[in-house]
């Protein structure tokens, strides 16, 4: 389980963003991680690394920069409830095969009070409805999208290949993202459950979670309408307040504990552990889940990173945490 608010802008004014992002990190305290950092592999890439045996190398959130645009990629599961950690994961990643059937529709409604006309592809790839042990690794979808900045891994092309391959894989949701200086910024939603595209506008202020985006979380709905105020109050101030208050009101959404219950999607997804996932904070000690990442990720307009991690450095969410703040001059 995790969470996603985010903001987009290809073209923004002088102290302005091209992105402005929050992200917390559901999953079980024990998992081993790297922490964020500069890829060994990939220096231009930003981002935490999952050490779990048989999964490494994936992530659930990554940036990077090169030759004029970022890529950003989120992994969100879009199943129940946490299943074991012991459950077996075979972490290889084949070639997508990419079919240009599909239908077009265009729809209005998203889980926000904003109306915002997006565009949905549906495919004919088999409905998903439980975790399953014998396939793919999700965390490797992140890593190879941000990863490659050739054609065939431009935002549209790779989500095509993904949402025709995306079988292969437990149940998803991929926001990715690409903001580059010529175009618009592409910013999608690949699911599995079912297999869909929806490309979003940008300029517009976006929360995702661990159900559709037709059916958002309680929570979710709170989180992007905070983002949103906090966002748009840094914005419309008439002296912008110092940028470290801005991260320290993401940062403050992200550990937010209260509980947005009921909520009747998350009871139907998760019906034992519900209410424990309803706070955008989650902490269930007694399984030794919860959120155990903190991430906020900014991208002025002239191209400097700023990439705030906390996280846990035990099994106990009350012990002591790390904070990683990376800053990076891009282009």
């Amino acid at each position: 389980m995790c969470v996603i608010f985010f903001y987009v802008n290809s073209s923004p004014q002088n102290g302005g963003y091209k992105l402005i992002l929050a992200s917390n990190r559901d999953e079980f305290y024990a998992r081993d991680t790297k922490p964020a950092g500069t890829w060994i592999s990939n220096e231009y890439v930003y981002g935490g690394i999952d050490l779990e045996p048989g999964r490494e190398g994936g992530t659930w959130l990554a940036v990077s920069g090169k030759n004029g645009t970022f890529k950003v990629g989120a992994l969100l599961n879009l199943t129940g409830e946490p299943k074991t950690r012991n459950s077996l994961v075979t972490n290889c990643y084949g070639a997508h095969n990419c079919n240009t059937t599909s239908t077009l529709t265009n729809v209005t409604t998203i889980p926000s009070t904003t109306i915002i006309t997006t565009t949905t592809k549906t495919y004919s790839s088999p409905t998903l409805h439980n975790n399953n042990n014998s396939l793919l690794g999700r965390g490797m979808i992140v890593t190879d999208y941000v990863s490659n900045f050739n054609e065939d891994f431009n935002n549209s092309n790779y989500n095509c290949r993904l949402v025709e391959d995306c079988s292969k894989y437990n149940a998803f949701n991929f926001v990715s993202l690409e903001i580059g200086s010529s175009s618009s910024a592409a910013v999608t939603l690949c699911s599995n459950v079912p297999a869909s595209l929806i490309h979003y506008p940008e300029e517009k202020y976006y929360g995702f979670g661990n159900s559709l985006p037709s059916v958002p979380f309680e929570k979710v709905r709170f989180g992007r309408d905070r983002f949103q105020a906090i966002v748009q109050n840094y914005f419309n101030s008439d002296k912008p307040s110092d940028e470290n208050v801005l991260i320290k009101q993401l940062m403050d959404l992200l550990k937010c504990k209260q509980r947005f219950w009921p909520d009747a999607e998350l009871m139907r997804r998760a019906p034992n552990w519900g209410e424990h996932l309803s706070a955008i904070n989650v902490a269930i000690p007694n399984e030794g889940y919860g959120s155990r990442t903190h991430t906020v990720i900014l991208i002025d307009a002239n191209n400097r990173m700023q990439f705030i991690e906390e996280t846990m450095l035990s099994e106990d969410p009350t012990g002591e945490w790390s904070c990683t703040h990376l800053n990076k001059q891009f282009f």
